[in-house]
């Protein structure tokens, strides 16, 4: 695969994934899914497993960058962190943390509480999952 064409993809992802453009969560999702099935469907036949398994992870992780901006306050963080099951310390712990939007959405508590089957449960498709469905097909 080019890297002209990772380039174009990931730039199109991260204008569907801002911080600036306050999309609703359920309207990023349709919108990933729309381009990167597509996307995926035009590459399933190049030979890049790993490479669609990077992709993967890094969108998961622009997506919890996206929501853990949303939920702005540190209040509303922990709240959520709290539904979402994690113990009460931690929640304080991780909702009160200065660090940036990028370096939170790799901690291990997000990476637990908006893995890939909360993000499944919300309607994202798989790139992996598809281009394995893909290539049983070809």
């Amino acid at each position: 695969m080019a890297k002209q064409s990772l380039k174009r993809m990931k730039k199109k992802v991260r204008e569907i994934t801002s911080r600036k453009i306050p999309y609703p969560m359920e309207y990023r999702i349709k919108k990933l899914n729309q381009y990167l099935l597509g996307w995926c469907g035009y590459f399933a036949l190049a030979d890049t497993k790993s490479i669609f398994e990077d992709l993967d992870g890094w969108i998961r992780r622009r997506l919890r960058m996206c929501l853990w901006k949303n939920w702005k306050t540190s209040k509303t963080r922990i709240r959520n962190l709290i539904k979402l099951g994690v113990p009460e310390w931690k929640a304080y712990e991780w909702g009160n943390s200065r660090k940036g939007y990028w370096r939170i959405s790799k901690s291990p508590i997000l990476h637990r509480t908006l893995g890939n089957s909360y993000w499944s449960n919300q309607g994202l498709k798989s790139l992996q999952k598809r281009y394995e469905f893909l290539r049983h097909l070809s």
